[in-house]
């Protein structure tokens, strides 16, 4: 099914499934609902009920979807440093490790092309709001979208949020097709599904296939501080430039909104993901509000699936159900004051059972700070229910990133504000007393190195380095500046033991 809204007349096209509707204010379907009966899409069906075709879903939902044009413009530089400090071969080798076998550059000047990519956008208000992925217009310094009457737009970033890939931008336009979201807690495995988006830079194209599982986490994003992956996947084919396009079900409505593929060639193999609009709809909610996402956190570390009786009873799990384990707690957190502890197994979330890390980070990560979830549990066999007020911290634990740490052979401090401040930077972990281990054996740091991000992700005090770390796999990257040095330096780790 499918809705937009044109404030500049009244029309039904009953075929397409478009309703247009006279308002004073543009139509919005994150912020708004529809107030004028839904004119469903008919179906062709067999003995079995499925549809027969899609042409109808696809005629609705297809003009809401837009092509994104990216580019990243340099200037000339010198060395072999970008423009930021940034080292132009650093986020492929690490910095340091570039510098030992190529030196430190010879100071000349050379030109850097033009970085240019293609994505794919969902128009969901009739006043130019898109959503797209994060990763499709993270860093552009121009963004140009084209419709699907071939219409080109400039576009600006509203707001982004890396946690779950999610972007808001906008073009200067009116009376735009606007898509219908549908509720994706109500999509099942099996169901038949669209794929719609501007894949290899070619033009709409629509695919076919069925959802295959729910609640995925794929690992992907890792540069995130609080990442939330609860993929929805599906066998639709999409392919790079699909990112940011629709998945929608047979009545044309928004499910998700497509974010990666699974592959071994980097193009497609039968898998691909998508975030499912629930979700989306609270960010950017949240976004078009607030300015920002407004982010409540239950303060607890989840356990990793498929434990073993070994590592259950190390982490003092006896209860044998299906749910989420509950690895620690932060005494402080809002889990911690509502009585939940360490070996407690979560199983329902406001009465909706929870069976994977993936879906319990998804139905937390669609309410606010100061929101009331009950949450359900079992501990020594019985099931206990508690009203927790979320919280807007991510909370600190014990175990967190403590045994990342200690391999890397040094101690670390979180720098007071006044060093930042003289320093130019926000903040940052201070590395000292440097001894054997991860740093000195395959880098050349030197003791005073102040360390600002893991991998992307900014860190401000040593309890967020410890929480970036805890994220990494076993290879990723320190950036970080000298006190007596303004340039930005990278070193890359291997192998770091967690």
């Amino acid at each position: 099914m499918r809705t937009g809204v044109i404030l500049s007349g009244i029309a039904v096209t009953a075929a397409l499934g478009f309703f247009f509707v006279r308002g004073e204010k543009p139509y919005n379907s994150i912020l708004s609902e529809p107030k004028a009966p839904i004119i469903k899409t008919a179906y062709a069906t067999d003995a079995t009920n499925q549809p027969v075709d899609f042409e109808k879903a696809a005629s609705a939902s297809v003009p809401s979807v837009v092509h994104i044009r990216t580019s990243v413009k340099f200037k000339e530089v010198s060395g072999n440093r970008l423009p930021g400090g940034r080292d132009s071969f650093g986020d492929l080798f690490g910095g340091d490790l570039f510098k030992r076998f190529f030196g430190e550059g010879d100071g000349r000047t050379f030109s850097v092309p033009d970085q240019r990519a293609s994505g794919s956008g969902v128009i969901i208000s009739s006043d130019g709001y898109i959503v797209t992925n994060n990763h499709v217009v993270d860093g552009a310094t121009d963004i140009t979208v084209t419709l699907n009457n071939r219409k080109n737009y400039k576009a600006k970033v509203i707001g982004t949020d890396a946690n779950t890939d999610i972007a808001l931008i906008k073009i200067d336009a009116e009376g735009l097709p606007v898509i219908t979201i549908g509720n994706s807690d109500e999509v099942r495995l099996g169901q038949w599904v669209l794929a719609i988006g501007y894949p290899l830079n070619l033009d709409v194209t629509v695919t076919q296939g069925i959802v295959s599982a729910k609640s995925r986490n794929i690992g992907i994003n890792t540069r995130a501080m609080a990442p939330v992956e609860s993929f929805i996947q599906t066998d639709a084919a999409v392919n790079p430039g699909s990112s940011g396009g629709a998945l929608v079900n047979t009545n044309g409505e928004l499910i998700a909104i497509n974010s990666a593929i699974a592959s071994p060639t980097g193009s497609f193999a039968g898998y691909a993901y998508a975030v499912p609009s629930n979700l989306m709809r609270k960010v950017v909610g949240d976004i078009m509000k607030y300015g920002s996402v407004q982010r409540g956190y239950l303060g607890i570390s989840m356990a990793p699936e498929g434990l073993d009786d070994a590592r259950k009873k190390e982490l003092g799990i006896k209860d044998d159900v299906n749910g989420v384990f509950v690895a620690d707690v932060d005494p402080e957190g809002a889990a911690g004051q509502a009585g939940i502890r360490k070996g407690d197994v979560i199983v329902k979330i406001n009465d909706v059972m929870v069976n994977s890390d993936a879906q319990l980070a998804e139905l937390i990560a669609r309410q606010r700070p100061g929101d009331r979830v009950k949450v359900t549990y079992v501990r020594n066999g019985s099931e206990k229910t508690a009203d927790v007020v979320l919280k807007k911290t991510l909370g600190s634990f014990a175990s967190m990133g403590s045994a990342a740490v200690e391999s890397l052979g040094a101690d670390f401090s979180t720098l007071s504000k006044e060093d930042a401040k003289q320093m130019g930077i926000e903040g940052g972990v201070r590395v000292s007393n440097m001894r054997d281990g991860v740093l000195s054996n395959q880098t050349e740091m030197r003791p005073g190195f102040v360390i600002t991000r893991v991998s992307g992700i900014p860190v401000h005090t040593v309890q967020e380095f410890k929480a970036a770390l805890s994220k990494q796999k076993t290879n990723f990257i320190l950036e970080g500046v000298y006190p007596e040095d303004k340039e930005v330096y990278y070193y890359g780790i291997n192998g770091l033991r967690k």
